[in-house]
């Protein structure tokens, strides 16, 4: 079988390539036809950039990338499907829509157990949305988030604006969001409100600029936590520690999501955490985080629309102000 999978050659130049997927599956391998896939941008745009560290390298290879971070890389982490065949025994997925942790390419081979069935309740076009949840629930538990605590999220992208959505679920809690864009109809739709703006007791940063962190540290109250949850790749974070930082005893506590908190490990693991994750999709509240119109995926890799999708692509990921959650949408043959 033929597919078309978006890879990046060089820095800032991304080319759709025609791949063979094998036919003669094995009998836990599933055959998924991508319907959606989401791009994380933050994410996205350090790997075409080629500004991820050598030192983490290994730690951010996705489960089903392909190449290396030095290029050629064929990168991404948020496909949703239909199982179009399976082996002997996976086949009671055929049919099911699925998501998987898998880079943007039209249909690829998987072991069933790299894919999560979709609830009902979750259309495929908001799944994409699951590993951007799968980090905020990651820093909310990080956070210790607890009744009635005074939040701040500082970065409106997709991921802070998911934390402030959980965050402002726990009872009592009062959760504002900082950012330089104006996310009044976002927060509207999320129902969240604004609250204080300062003394807080929780401050994430989630802006993905060095800067913000230095915001964060002047909102909090004393004996604050403040939650780093941007990753900078290979950019500096200057930040100044004194003056009032130490007599005001603030925490400073990384999170990332490829690790579940300590307090977690004893009874979850990766995989309920997606379907809690996936749960969560089902809240159509959540479709404000979504931009319009999707990419459309080019279905022949000599053509202009694949020179067009390529560029576009790359054009999401370069610096200044952008919309939120952009996905790519594939045709159905």
């Amino acid at each position: 079988m033929a597919a078309l999978a978006l890879w990046t050659v060089r820095p800032l130049e991304c080319k759709v390539r025609r791949e063979t997927v094998k036919s003669v599956l094995e009998p836990d391998e599933v055959v998924v036809r991508a319907e959606w896939s989401g791009i994380s941008r933050g994410t996205e745009a350090l790997v075409v950039h080629g500004r991820v560290p050598a030192s983490e390298h290994e730690r951010m290879r996705g489960p089903h990338m392909a190449g290396s971070f030095t290029f050629p890389v064929k990168y991404g982490y948020s496909s949703v499907g239909v199982v179009e065949a399976a082996g002997t025994a996976a086949s009671a997925l055929v049919g099911q829509c699925v998501f998987c942790l898998h880079p943007h390419q039209s249909r690829f081979v998987v072991s069933a157990s790299s894919v999560h069935v979709l609830p009902r309740s979750v259309p495929a076009h908001r799944a994409v949305l699951a590993p951007n949840l799968e980090t905020a629930i990651n820093i909310v538990w990080d956070a210790g988030i607890s009744l009635g605590d005074r939040v701040c999220v500082v970065g409106a992208g997709v991921v802070g604006l998911l934390v402030a959505f959980l965050a402002s679920r726990v009872p009592g809690t009062t959760v504002s969001v900082v950012d330089p864009q104006d996310r009044s109809p976002r927060l509207e739709a999320l129902e969240i409100v604004n609250g204080d703006d300062g003394d807080f007791d929780v401050v994430i940063h989630a802006s993905g600029n060095p800067a913000g962190l230095e915001t964060c540290l002047a909102l909090a109250g004393d004996e604050a936590l403040v939650v780093e949850a941007s990753w900078h790749g290979d950019a500096a974070c200057t930040v100044h520690l004194g003056q009032a930082f130490h007599s005001r005893r603030l925490t400073i506590k990384s999170s990332q999501v490829s690790q579940l908190p300590p307090s977690r490990r004893p009874r979850w693991d990766y995989k309920r955490r997606m379907a809690l994750a996936l749960s969560f999709c089902a809240d159509s509240r959540l479709d404000c985080l979504l931009e319009y119109p999707p990419l459309e995926f080019p279905q022949d890799d000599n053509s202009e629309s694949a020179e067009v999708f390529a560029r576009a692509y790359t054009q999401l990921l370069t610096p200044g102000p952008h919309g939120l959650c952009y996905r790519i949408r594939y045709a159905s043959t």
